[in-house]
C-alpha cells in the first residue's frame, strides 16, 4: 500500500488483515510461550548459590537470558504496534479524513517492523549472530578507486550507526591524494555478520570523476570481504613457523600514539597467503593478540568453505562460491541507479543508499539466498 491523497478505508482494512496474518505467522514461529518457559528456567538457575561455580556456563546462560528477553520484548512491541494500527483503522471507518493518515502511518510502521523480523528468520547460519570483520580494498585505478573505497567505508559506518552497532577500526591505509587503499573494521552487534555477508564481493561505481579536469566518466572498483568474528575459542592449529610477523608504525587516524612506536602488527600466514593487519590497539602485544584472533577466524572460515566445496563436488555440483565476483553496480551518470546483480533488486535513490540505507539490498539478498537453499533441498530430495 502506497500513500495517496485520498485514502480508502477498504484498502486500510485489507492491509491490516494481511499484516495480522504475517504477525500471527511470525508469533507462531517465535513461540513466545516456549521462550517464557526457557527464560524462567534460566532465572531459577541464576538464583542458585552455585551458579558462578562454573563461570563459562554462567556467561552462556546470561547471554541466552538477554537474547530471550530481547526476543520477548520485540514480540510484545509488535503486538502493541498491531493494536495501535487496528485502533487507528477502526477509527478511520468513522472519520477517514481525521484518522486515515494516522492509520496509514501505523500500518507502514508495522509493515517495516515485520519485514525486519522476517529477514532475521532467514539468518540461520552457524555464525550469523556474531560480530563481523569487514574489509574494504580499493581496486586498480589509483585515486578514483581509493575515493570509491572511502565512499563505501562511509556507507557502512552510517549503516552500522543506524543499526545501533559499534565499529572499531582495526587498520587503515590512506590513499596518496584522497580516499583509502584499504581498511579493516570490527563491527559489533547482533547478527552483524549475518547481515554484512550480503555485501561480500566487488562493488562497481560509474560516475563523472571529480578528479578529472575534463569531466569524463570513470568506472571504479572496490572489493568487500566479511569474516565472522569468533568470540568463542575455536580449534585452529597454527604452526609458528608458518607465520611471518612484521611490526610497523601505524598510519591514518588513531590518536597521539600513532607514528611514534612500531605498535602495528602484520601477520602473514605463509601456506595460505592470508594477511591480517591490526593497528588500533595501544600496544604491540594487544595488536598481535587481535590479529591472531582474526587470522584464526579467517583460517577456520577457509576450511569450512573448502569442506562445503568438497561436498558439492562429490555431489556433482558446480561451485557457487566465488567471492571475487561483482555483486553490485552503482551508476551515478548518465542516470542514477544502484542494482544488485544477484537479486536484481534496484533503486534510483542513490543518495540514501550511499548514506547507509542498504537494508533493502540486504533483505533481498537473504530472500534470494534462502530461495537458493530451498531449491538445493528439492534437488537433493
Amino acid at each position: 500500500m502506497t500513500e495517496k491523497e485520498n485514502l480508502d478505508y477498504t484498502e486500510l482494512r485489507s492491509e491490516l488483515e494481511e499484516l495480522k496474518n504475517r504477525f500471527d505467522s511470525l508469533r507462531r514461529f517465535l513461540d513466545p510461550a516456549e521462550k517464557e518457559k526457557e527464560l524462567n528456567n534460566i532465572l531459577q538457575q541464576i538464583q542458585k548459590e552455585d551458579f558462578w561455580q562454573d563461570p563459562d556456563k554462567a556467561k552462556v546462560l546470561l547471554k541466552k537470558k538477554t537474547e530471550l528477553e530481547k526476543s520477548l520484548q520485540k514480540i510484545n512491541n509488535l503486538a502493541n504496534l498491531y493494536l495501535e494500527a487496528q485502533t487507528a483503522v477502526e477509527l478511520s471507518a468513522e472519520n477517514l479524513k481525521e484518522f486515515g493518515k494516522e492509520a496509514f502511518n501505523y500500518l507502514n510502521k508495522l509493515k517495516n517492523e515485520l519485514k525486519e523480523e522476517e529477514a532475521l528468520l532467514k539468518l540461520g547460519g552457524k555464525f550469523d549472530k556474531n560480530d563481523a570483520i569487514l574489509e574494504i580494498n580499493s581496486g586498480a585505478g589509483g585515486t578514483e578507486a581509493q575515493d570509491w573505497a572511502e565512499m563505501l567505508l562511509r556507507m557502512y559506518l552510517r549503516w552500522a550507526e543506524k543499526k545501533g552497532f559499534t565499529v572499531e577500526e582495526l587498520s587503515r591505509t590512506d590513499g596518496e591524494e584522497a580516499g583509502i587503499k584499504s581498511c579493516s573494521l570490527l563491527v559489533k552487534g547482533e547478527y552483524a555478520y549475518g547481515f554484512l555477508r550480503a555485501e561480500q564481493g566487488v562493488h562497481r561505481l560509474v560516475r563523472i570523476s571529480p578528479f578529472d579536469a575534463n569531466k569524463r566518466r570513470h568506472t571504479s572498483f572496490a572489493s568487500v570481504s566479511v569474516t565472522p568474528y569468533l568470540n568463542e575459542d575455536i580449534e585452529v592449529e597454527i604452526d609458528e613457523k608458518d607465520l611471518k610477523i612484521d611490526t610497523f608504525r601505524a598510519s591514518g587516524a588513531g590518536g597521539q600514539h600513532v607514528n611514534k612506536t612500531d605498535s602495528a602488527v602484520r601477520i602473514t600466514h605463509l601456506p595460505t597467503g592470508i594477511v591480517v593487519v591490526c593497528q588500533n590497539e595501544r600496544s604491540q602485544h594487544s595488536n598481535k593478540a587481535t590479529a591472531m584472533k582474526i587470522l584464526k577466524a579467517k583460517l577456520y572460515e577457509k576450511a569450512e568453505l573448502e569442506r562445503e566445496e568438497k561436498i558439492k563436488k562429490l555431489q556433482g555440483e558446480k561451485s557457487k562460491i566465488d567471492f571475487g565476483s561483482q555483486i553490485r553496480s552503482y551508476v551515478l551518470h548518465p542516470y542514477k541507479m544502484i542494482k544488485d546483480l544477484r537479486t536484481n533488486f534496484e533503486t534510483s535513490d542513490v543518495e540514501s543508499v550511499l548514506d547507509g540505507e542498504i537494508d533493502e539490498f540486504i533483505e533481498s539478498y537473504l530472500v534470494w539466498k534462502a530461495t537458493l537453499k530451498e531449491k538445493e533441498k528439492v534437488r537433493e530430495d
